[in-house]
């Protein structure tokens, strides 16, 4: 298995990584906001995406997206393909997209929203924490993104202050200052339940 910076030469896969982003969230019922092959292209020729390939074939597959003036640095559209999954290639993906950002980009804050716990036990392990949507980026641009998410009006109802999915943020002063602590998977799972209880009761 190879996971290397994308660029160019790997344009060839940008339809099949949407497709397999938009099947992952109808399959997990669980909101996934949408990307255009146009979008991951940029990403791939910016040097900005990283991709993992077997014999030729994709795998998986996460971008690095940038916000007010590189302050914040947010780790996108991480899939791995269903024919890859369950080898540990989500995590290997995530380790490298996240030591590239923090090579490229080493002042930056870098931050995730996702209703995924898998997600949230990785981000933990890197140093992550649960935080407000107040503490992450206000660039309005990065919130636009979350209109082909089916929780968007969820987000709209709160005025962006939250969602069902939660934000974490990596702060490199902070993790220099103080050791990592792993919250545990249970936290995420009762937070997830909270808030679909909170903010799904309309739909019932």
């Amino acid at each position: 298995m190879e996971i290397v910076i994308a660029n160019k030469s790997h344009s060839i896969y940008a339809e099949l990584i949407c497709k397999t982003i938009e099947d992952a969230a109808q399959v997990r019922g669980t909101g996934i906001a949408k990307r255009k092959p146009a979008y991951i292209i940029s990403k791939m020729e910016a040097g900005n995406a990283v991709i993992a390939i077997e014999g030729g074939v994709f795998a998986g597959f996460c971008y690095i997206e940038a916000w007010e003036h590189s302050k914040f640095v947010a780790n996108s559209g991480l899939i791995v393909h269903p024919d890859f999954r369950k080898l540990g290639l989500a995590k290997r993906i995530k380790q490298v997209v996240f030591d590239y950002s923090r090579e490229k980009f080493p002042e930056a804050m870098v931050f995730s929203i996702t209703t995924g716990l898998a997600v949230m036990k990785m981000n933990s392990n890197l140093g992550y924490k649960p935080v407000t949507f107040s503490e992450l980026t206000d660039d309005q641009t990065f919130w636009n993104g979350c209109q082909t998410c089916k929780n968007y009006d969820v987000l709209q109802r709160t005025s962006q202050k939250m969602c069902l999915c939660t934000g974490m943020l990596f702060d490199p002063k902070e993790n220099i200052k103080e050791s990592k602590k792993i919250v545990k998977e249970g936290v995420f799972r009762r937070l997830k339940n909270i808030k679909q209880t909170l903010f799904l009761k309309k739909d019932k």
